[in-house]
């Protein structure tokens, strides 16, 4: 139907006339309350982000020459991240002479692993930064 009518139309029904698809041929159009049309919109956004779950990045610190106890304390914090589904970042700082035992901080990088390694799989192995071991751990997916 012709544009001037169309408008006529929805004016005497108290709507708005909204372009739909202005691509097609002839042009696409509807009568609707467009207050309402952006609203709904707007809801359905809304809704689709509160459903998304945001990965976050946390963070434990371990030094080289760390007891037994204390790594098992970490790993169960870390433990509680990767069932929140959050990745877990490791680092562990050499301060002065220690740059001299990196072995020693990479056993202890391993043993933090093999700990958290049934909630979490090794993303990124530790490497080297500056005077810092790294790695990540990503909370593992259950395929079933």
């Amino acid at each position: 139907m012709p544009r001037d009518k169309a408008l006529e139309l929805a004016e005497d029904r108290h709507l708005d006339l909204v372009l739909v698809s202005p691509n097609a041929n002839p042009p696409v159009c509807k009568i609707l309350d467009y207050g309402k049309y952006k609203y709904d919109i707007q809801k359905r956004a809304k809704e689709a982000k509160k459903k998304q779950k945001s990965i976050q990045v946390k963070e434990i610190r371990l030094t080289s020459f760390i007891e037994e106890h204390d790594i098992n304390v970490k790993a169960k914090t870390a433990i509680k991240f990767l069932q929140d589904g959050d990745k877990v970042k490791v680092s562990l700082r050499f301060r002065g002479r220690e740059m001299g035992h990196q072995d020693k901080g990479r056993e202890v990088m391993a043993r933090f692993a093999d700990t958290v390694s049934e909630y979490g799989t090794l993303e990124k192995k530790p490497a080297s930064e500056g005077r810092s071991l790294i790695m990540f751990i990503a909370p593992k997916t259950d395929k079933k």
